[in-house]
């Protein structure tokens, strides 16, 4: 029998051809992009602060926050392009205050003029709807959907 020969094959590691640089670029580039609108547009995470909601979110609490819980929302002026559903008394919500705070509060309820009236769950310690009035609904950043 005849003897066989080697074979040699060629091997390209992804990242060492100028193709697998850019393959691989442009993935993280995307994953990044994605991440951005993720957080822009769809779901929120952010720390809480303060005493204002306690026991029920304590400070140094992670919130996970859907921005599109009730509906897709311009993103500057707040208005709904398209709205699937209304907020109600007892959601937990994080806006802007009329001062341009950020805030997480419950909603006590919700008025005919489109605001509500935002309340801690620890009135002692709460600077909510009693210090600064109504909040206009379109002033929502999202609901609170986890508290971990």
């Amino acid at each position: 029998m005849g003897k066989l020969g080697k074979c040699a094959v060629g091997r390209v590691a992804i990242g060492k051809s100028p193709v697998g640089k850019i393959a691989v670029g442009n993935a993280i580039l995307g994953a990044f992009l994605a991440a951005l609108l993720m957080k822009f547009f769809i779901l929120d995470i952010m720390i809480a602060d303060g005493q204002s909601m306690a026991p029920a979110i304590k400070p140094g609490k992670v919130l996970f926050v859907c921005k599109v819980f009730y509906g897709i929302r311009m993103p500057i002026s707040g208005t709904y392009i398209i709205q699937w559903k209304q907020p109600r008394s007892g959601d937990v919500l994080v806006f802007y205050t009329p001062l341009g705070e950020i805030a997480v509060k419950r909603i006590a309820e919700i008025l005919p003029d489109n605001t509500f009236n935002a309340l801690g769950d620890n009135s002692p310690y709460s600077y909510d709807s009693r210090n600064y009035g109504l909040v206009p609904l379109s002033n929502i950043i999202g609901r609170v959907l986890w508290v971990r």
